[in-house]
């Protein structure tokens, strides 16, 4: 049988898929005046590409509130993106950060990016140790790899965070176990630890299963408290349907471990 001259006809034409998008790059002004540049990835599903109002929001509350929260804390950040509260914890003198997002080698690599970006922000450790670490992570998974980025602590307790940051994550409804799985493994178990759940309701008519998230956390051996609600300036997405003034507002929750918890640390 003779060869068949195919020539282009499997050759997917010029223009067929879409070229990937360069990234781009979004200041954050924080209340010292300080600039954290980020790069965003270009175009990403699961929102890499953007600098949410909840992430800029969750970063001013962390530099607001540095002294009760952040210095010399072990501070996790969970769906961090681009990872400005991450850095700005850094540079606000927590002990050590670990900026995580999903194991995605776009999203770690940008991540990373950004973190060596902004290193000349970040003071030197007085123990000369590194304050900014940069990990992929899956929600619910084990949570070991995150862990051995903190320094030993005293008496053999376990190595646990002080402080979760958690912004524009509860958004995805199916995932509230893992989160609360991951809350649970690696807060440590201390009146003052606390994880701040920061979130923008961007499709309105679903915050009531969004904030489920909050019993299911109580159930879970938390309290939760409400510390603010924000109206930003500008919708983040200009042409979603919905209430325009809950697209604007970002809520802000205090989560800690319930006294009960405490008494079996």
């Amino acid at each position: 049988m003779a060869d068949v001259e195919t020539g282009d006809l499997f050759k997917d034409p010029e223009g067929f898929y879409p070229e990937d998008k360069p990234p781009t790059f979004a200041d954050h002004r924080m209340r010292s005046g300080q600039i954290v540049r980020v790069r965003l990835v270009g175009s990403h599903p699961l929102y890499g590409d953007l600098l949410w109002n909840a992430g800029r929001t969750s970063a001013h509350y962390i530099e607001d509130h540095t002294d009760r929260l952040i210095r010399n804390k072990d501070v996790l950040e969970i769906g961090a993106a681009a990872g400005v509260p991450s850095i700005v914890s850094a540079i606000q003198g927590a002990r050590t950060t670990v900026m995580t997002d999903y194991p995605d080698p776009d999203l770690v690599g940008n991540m990373q990016y950004n973190a060596d970006l902004s290193a000349h922000l970040i003071s030197e450790s007085p123990h000369a140790q590194r304050r900014l670490y940069v990990e992929g992570y899956k929600w619910g998974s084990p949570v070991d790899p995150l862990l051995e980025h903190l320094p030993a602590a005293a008496n053999d307790a376990p190595r646990l965070f002080d402080v979760l940051i958690m912004a524009d994550v509860v958004y995805s409804h199916r995932e509230h176990p893992n989160l609360i799985k991951t809350m649970q493994q690696t807060m440590k178990k201390d009146p003052e630890s606390v994880a701040l759940v920061i979130f923008t309701p961007y499709e309105p008519w679903l915050l009531p299963r969004t904030e489920k998230f909050f019993p299911l956390a109580e159930a879970s051996g938390f309290t939760v408290t409400k510390v603010f609600e924000k109206l930003t300036e500008e919708v983040l997405f200009e042409n979603d349907p919905g209430d325009e003034r809950l697209r604007r507002t970002v809520f802000g929750y205090e989560i800690r471990w319930a006294q009960d918890q405490l008494h079996t640390a």
